[in-house]
C-alpha cells in the first residue's frame, strides 16, 4: 500500500527508515547487522549510493542518502531484496535461537502480503522524507546518531559500533560516509 512518504526525485538526497515486518529484533545479532553493511557497501562501490549518516536498529535502520547516478529506489528495492534472502539464508543455517519464531513471522507477512515470495523480511515502505534544508539535515543526522542514546543502547552516540555517529569524531567506522558538513540545495 503506498504511503506519501515515495521517493520522487531519483536524483535527490533522502532520509530513509527501513522497518522490519513486525518490528521483529532480527539486528540483535551482529551477523544479520553486518548482512547490511556488506550491501550497503557493495551499493556505494558499484551502484553510485551515497552515505551522509545511518544507524542500525535492533528492527529498523535509518539513513541519509543519495544515489549518483539518479536511481535511488532500484538501488533501496536491491538492498532490501539482497539483505531479505541473505538473513533468511543466515537464519536457516545458524544455530538461531529464535528460528521458528522468525520463519513463521517472515512467512505470515509474505502470505499477508500475497507475496510471491516464501518470506518477507521488510515492510515495503522505506519513509522517505526528501532533505529541503540544511536544517533538516542537521535534524536529521542529530535524530539518526541520537537513535542508540534514546533506546539505553549507549550513553553516547559514537559509542554505538553500528552508527556514522563514529565516523563523525573521527573514529573507525564500519562504513565509509560523506561528511554533511557542506551547504545543501535539494535538485528540483
Amino acid at each position: 500500500m503506498p504511503t506519501g512518504y515515495q521517493i520522487k526525485a531519483q536524483e535527490a538526497a533522502y532520509f530513509l527508515t527501513f522497518q522490519v515486518v513486525f518490528w521483529i529484533d532480527v539486528f540483535t545479532r551482529r551477523t544479520y547487522r553486518d548482512i547490511v553493511i556488506e550491501s550497503l557497501k557493495y551499493c556505494q562501490e558499484n551502484k553510485g549510493l551515497e552515505i551522509y549518516a545511518f544507524v542500525i536498529m535492533s528492527n529498523h535502520i535509518h539513513l541519509l542518502l543519495r544515489s549518483q547516478t539518479g536511481e535511488l529506489s532500484d538501488t533501496i528495492r536491491d538492498i532490501k531484496k539482497f539483505t531479505s534472502k541473505r538473513i533468511i539464508q543466515q537464519i536457516m543455517s545458524d544455530e538461531e535461537s529464535r528460528k521458528s519464531w522468525m520463519l513463521n513471522l517472515f512467512s505470515y507477512a509474505a502470505d499477508r502480503q500475497n507475496k510471491m515470495g516464501e518470506y518477507q523480511v521488510w515492510t515495503h515502505e522505506n519513509h522517505a522524507i526528501e532533505v529541503y534544508s540544511n536544517d533538516f539535515i542537521e535534524q536529521k543526522v542529530n535524530y539518526i546518531h541520537e537513535n542508540p542514546v534514546r533506546n539505553g543502547l549507549v550513553e553516547n552516540p559514537d559509542d554505538y559500533i553500528y552508527s556514522s555517529a563514529r565516523f563523525y569524531v573521527d573514529q573507525d567506522c564500519v562504513l565509509d560516509v560523506i561528511p554533511v558538513s557542506f551547504r545543501w540545495k535539494t535538485i528540483r
